[in-house]
């Protein structure tokens, strides 16, 4: 076939694929270039998921009548001037692709008025028809409306989802960009009725409750929070970090609800919500995920933003330092606001107050409560991200007080009295968690608990099971698994960690490793230090000595996240003693 050069009209519609892919995409850009021009007020108007119409009004600088045409041409822009200007983009739009690419698959109309004139300029753009240019009346800013999108191009069009589906992607767009910028209003309608306001206030809480609701608002955590002598955010070297996390009560089920913004820009990076989600480590069930907006404050030279024709995904020049600043920042402030689980807040009674009770760990070992050195860097019941350093120290939100342990119910929960009511605690689940922190101290160390064979076990492993074993080859030895590849189909046991010794050693590697499967994705060494928690976590059903529920009780006080298993389950309820006053009349 011979080489031609394509008419100017397609390879328009080819540049714009890559930046309106939906509606939601035209609202995006539109409103980019509302908060580039300074806007304090924007408004977003959609009807049938904008695929009938999308208005964009701002009260920004606005533009001149002569402005107005050439921005309309592809690469025009005001935000760059030479290749330079690349190193450190500050503004949100520098591509100059955005309105030339909106123009190609729709009806466009501008009007747009400076301060300093008059009356504003009205620009009707239709493909394939020539520009129409007028004065009008109009207040200072600019309205963008876009009608009948893709409406030339059919086979796009039907690749479209529902009106409501793309109503869902303009709504998350517009939350999104409302929570990077809580100082500037944003109205969002949708066919004629207000879905969404912001009040502009500049308070980020502000924002969010208009967004999530008050009640979400009200229960989050602030990331950086000043603190006497400190300063007001988490930072690294030149990274800051600070926002609003929801404590592990306040969970979705998806990630859509995490929102990073770095240096204003909001934007998706996997990398980065894993982070975040790894801040939550053994805080949420499974299948649960945050709710979370966090700044990220970074050196625009450090921050590669021109990755992506819609300027959704950047880059770092050091990512590690990233995703380790964003995660201890997240978990810091997760630390700080743990609390156990209060079954009074039911009925309405005041949240409990924790005190510190400062301890040195102990270690439950065969029903024998006994004292073991405070490691300098214990866990906070993850584990460390890319070799940073273990450990936040226990606050007084998050340690448990002095409980009185008064008996067992159902072979399964202790119950304990402490100076604020009655405490009910899952042994299993309180164990996992004393277990868990103690493997990873003994982690850190590099002195796991490891259980030598006289002879070396066999053990005949499935291929699933195989590929997993050699996926976690260092983690597995990093807490005492000495196992090697023996011919097909089967490994050489030599030593394992000493909480798997007992009993058929063979049968309970085998049940290990089918339990790390359950574990699912995450930290490697994480898996591990979960999985032989479980393993060797008191079961359920159980009965119990009061002593060895005394040790127990006693070695959760000492845990530094204790109000969660591993997996997110609650280790305890609490049920205060204003409750128990209230129900029996005596209040």
């Amino acid at each position: 076939m011979p080489i031609r050069v394509l008419p100017p009209e397609v390879a328009a519609r080819i540049a714009a694929g890559e930046v309106v892919e939906r509606p939601a995409s035209v609202v995006k850009e539109l409103v980019e270039n509302a908060l580039d021009a300074g806007a304090s007020r924007i408004v977003i108007e959609v009807t049938s998921g904008g695929l009938d119409s999308i208005r964009v009004s701002d009260d920004g600088c606005g533009l001149e009548a002569p402005e107005l045409q050439v921005a309309f041409q592809r690469h025009a822009t005001s935000k760059l001037a030479n290749d330079a200007d690349l190193a450190s983009v500050l503004t949100l739009g520098f591509r100059g692709e955005a309105l030339p690419s909106i123009a190609a698959v729709a009806e466009v109309e501008m009007v747009s008025r400076p301060a300093a004139t008059d009356s504003a300029a009205k620009l009707r753009l239709v493909p394939e028809a020539p520009l129409e240019l007028s004065t009008c009346g109009a207040p200072v800013g600019t309205s963008v409306t876009v009608r009948r999108l893709f409406a030339r191009l059919p086979a796009r069009r039907k690749f479209l989802r529902s009106a409501a589906s793309e109503t869902n992607g303009v709504t998350a767009v517009v939350s999104h960009h409302a929570l990077a910028y809580p100082e500037v209003r944003f109205t969002l309608t949708l066919d004629g009725r207000q879905a969404l306001q912001t009040p502009g206030s500049g308070e980020p809480r502000d924002a969010l409750a208009a967004v999530y609701g008050a009640e979400a608002a009200a229960a989050m955590l602030e990331v950086g929070k000043k603190e006497p002598g400190t300063g007001n955010r988490e930072t690294t070297s030149a990274v800051c970090v600070d926002g609003l996390v929801g404590p592990p009560q306040i969970s979705r089920a998806g990630r859509q609800y995490i929102s990073i913004i770095v240096n204003q820009r909001w934007v998706q990076n996997r990398r980065l919500t894993f982070a975040v989600e790894e801040a939550y480590q053994g805080l949420l069930m499974a299948g649960r995920h945050p709710l979370a907006v966090l700044h990220l404050r970074v050196p625009a030279e450090e921050v590669d933003v021109n990755v992506h024709p819609t300027k959704a995904e950047v880059r770092f020049r050091d990512e590690g330092a990233i995703f380790g600043a964003l995660q201890r920042a997240v978990r810091s402030a997760l630390l700080a606001g743990a609390s156990v689980r209060d079954a009074s807040s039911l009925v309405g009674a005041p949240p409990l107050e924790l005190s510190p009770q400062p301890s040195a760990p102990l270690l439950w070992e065969h029903g024998v409560r006994v004292a073991a050195a405070t490691a300098p860097d214990a866990p906070a019941g993850r584990p460390p991200a890319n070799g940073e350093a273990s450990g936040v120290a226990a606050t007084p939100s998050q340690a448990l007080p002095v409980m009185r342990v008064i008996g067992q119910m159902g072979g399964t929960y202790i119950i304990a009295e402490g100076p604020h009511g009655m405490y009910l605690i899952d042994q299993h689940a309180a164990h996992e968690r004393v277990l868990y922190e103690r493997f990873w101290r003994r982690r850190q160390e590099g002195a796991p608990e490891v259980q030598g064979l006289l002879e070396p076990l066999t053990l005949e492993l499935s291929p699933r099971q195989r590929t997993l074993l050699a996926e976690q080859a260092e983690a597995l030895a990093g807490h005492g698994f000495d196992i090697e590849p023996f011919g097909a189909g089967a490994s050489v046991l030599r030593a394992l960690p000493r909480s798997l010794a007992r009993g058929d050693a063979r049968q309970a590697v085998l049940e290990f490793v089918d339990m790390m499967f359950e574990e699912g994705e995450g930290d490697r060494r994480d898996r591990v230090a979960m999985s032989l928690a479980c393993h060797g976590a008191v079961r359920a059903g159980k009965t119990l000595s009061l002593e060895e529920m005394r040790d127990l009780a006693g070695q959760l006080e000492d845990c530094e996240a204790p109000s969660t298993c591993p997996h997110g389950r609650p280790t305890m309820i609490h049920l205060s003693a204003e409750t128990l006053a209230r129900e029996f009349g005596r209040r």
